[in-house]
């Protein structure tokens, strides 16, 4: 157990019992030598820097300072980075890679249950369920079984825009049914689409011929308010927006313009600001159903990423390489 290589947890520290519960901690401590009770959220203290001088695997998650070259410096022995949430954007910087340090991402683990609440919203707004539901609230009545025209789940199409991982986890989860789900990304071609299993459609195309239209694109530059007043105006009556993604994605003030004229509903798990100003009309719009970007891991979820980061740390152990590296030159359209 000596030979065990140094390891130190950076984070906020209320998520390490969260991340690593008792069975995923053992786990991982079989692998490398850490303390739970030593969380780095200050590189300076010097009770932390003295225990950085000898770490070889830093286990970040969120909440981790930022690895700039001071902190690197201050870490010779480091070799991996293994995160135990979604994106590295807020703390890794370039040096990271440019001294040979691998970068590992629990974000295929965190894809998930962001999947599968994309399923499940997209299943419930085929049916209007949470519109019937609002209705029935309002009115104290219900109309008993009949059948309803223009809802169901059978022929309905749905776009996704993005093939991340969790675009590509919604594809995988929505075989079984019969929907027709067609994709959007300047990065995939005709051939991958053809893999995937979806027809391939510009923005545009996809946007006017979806029933139901699911975001799973990283923010960047370039997709600031991709989905402003023009593109919500090319999607037909009735249709449905869901937003998993980052709040940026979708113009607002647009949106709720569409809103409030009752042509488009939308699902929001993320808004833009993130959380909602106290007045903002989304909290009581019709069509307008919000949650507190709860889609990703949440509760026992959590322990999956902690198992993933394990996972990683148990191949190191063995001279293998990261399942889920992260590319620094993919970096930069990643989430």
């Amino acid at each position: 157990m000596s030979q065990r290589p140094q390891a130190l947890f950076a984070m906020t520290a209320e998520n390490v019992p969260q991340v690593f519960p008792p069975e995923v901690l053992a786990r991982l401590r079989e692998s490398v030598d850490i303390d739970p009770a030593l969380v780095a959220r200050d590189f300076t203290d010097p009770g932390v820097r003295d225990v950085l001088a000898r770490t070889e695997i830093l286990v970040t998650g969120w909440g981790c300072p930022r690895l700039d070259e001071a902190v690197l410096d201050a870490a010779p022995r480091l070799r991996a980075v293994l995160h135990s949430a979604g994106s590295v954007k807020s703390f890794a910087t370039p040096e990271i890679w440019r001294r040979g340090i691998a970068v590992s991402s629990a974000a295929a683990a965190n894809a998930l249950p962001v999947a599968e609440y994309t399923l499940a919203m997209i299943l419930l707004a085929g049916k209007d369920v949470l519109a019937a539901r609002d209705r029935m609230r309002a009115t104290r009545t219900s109309s008993g079984w009949g059948v309803v025209p223009g809802i169901g789940n059978y022929g309905r199409s749905v776009g996704i825009i993005g093939a991340s991982r969790i675009g590509r986890r919604v594809l995988e989860l929505l075989r079984p049914f019969d929907l027709r789900p067609a994709l959007t990304d300047p990065y995939v071609d005709e051939r991958e689409a053809a893999a995937l299993g979806v027809p391939l459609l510009p923005l545009d195309d996809l946007l006017r011929t979806s029933d139901i239209v699911t975001v799973h694109a990283p923010e960047t530059p370039e997709t600031h308010h991709m989905i402003g007043r023009r593109e919500l105006a090319l999607m037909p009556d009735g249709a449905v927006l869901i937003n998993t993604a980052r709040g940026a994605l979708v113009d607002h003030d647009a949106l709720v313009a569409e809103l409030r004229a009752g042509r488009l509903s939308a699902i929001l798990d993320v808004t833009d600001p993130e959380p909602l100003p106290a007045d903002s009309p989304l909290y009581d719009l019709p069509g307008a159903f919000v949650t507190p970007h709860l889609a990703g891991s949440q509760g026992n979820e959590l322990a999956r990423l902690g198992r993933t980061v394990a996972e990683e740390a148990e191949r190191l152990l063995t001279g293998g390489k990261p399942a889920y590296a992260v590319d620094l030159a993919a970096l930069e359209r990643a989430a």
